[in-house]
């Protein structure tokens, strides 16, 4: 039986609820085992930990890693940090844009109408020597084209 969002993040604050500052880690094992963090859990975690909702649900929106809904099967991350955008990945985020269908907004990600691929901008992968750098479902590629970023994820879309 498949554990509900509920039971997961009750076990997480188990493991967790006594260390100090353990708000970030609970949300990072709670994504890590969901793929998000659930709406219905964040009153869970809050009265878990003695926070507020709103507490609670300010870290999950400030920092872009985290998901309030399911991610897309194909997750694809863009830096925009300022070595990649001097070497083009602003033009490679608009053409992952277009072939994903995927627009992001406000320096958030956005997923695809079909639910296949989540496209998320975000700010330094530490491969500024090997620029613009992407992620595709937790694989680091770096010197990305456009070409070589559908060729990665037609390799993932293709049906197992």
């Amino acid at each position: 039986m498949t554990p509900t969002p509920s039971d997961v993040a009750q076990a997480v604050l188990a493991r967790h609820a006594d260390e100090p500052g353990a708000l970030l880690p609970i949300l990072h094992e709670v994504q890590d085992a969901l793929g998000y963090i659930p709406r219905e859990v964040v009153p869970q975690i809050a009265e878990g930990l003695n926070l507020s909702r709103a507490e609670v649900h300010g870290v999950v929106t400030y920092y872009h890693h985290f998901r309030s809904e399911p991610p897309g099967r194909i997750v694809v991350q863009v830096c925009r940090a300022e070595a990649c955008q001097a070497m083009g990945a602003d033009a490679l985020m608009a053409h992952a844009e277009h072939t994903l269908g995927c627009k992001t907004h406000g320096g958030h990600g956005s997923t695809s109408a079909d639910g296949r691929f989540t496209l998320n901008p975000v700010y330094c992968l530490g491969l500024c020597a090997s620029s613009p750098a992407v992620v595709v479902n937790d694989k680091l590629l770096a010197r990305m084209t456009p070409e070589r970023l559908d060729r990665a994820v037609h390799q993932l879309a293709e049906p197992a």
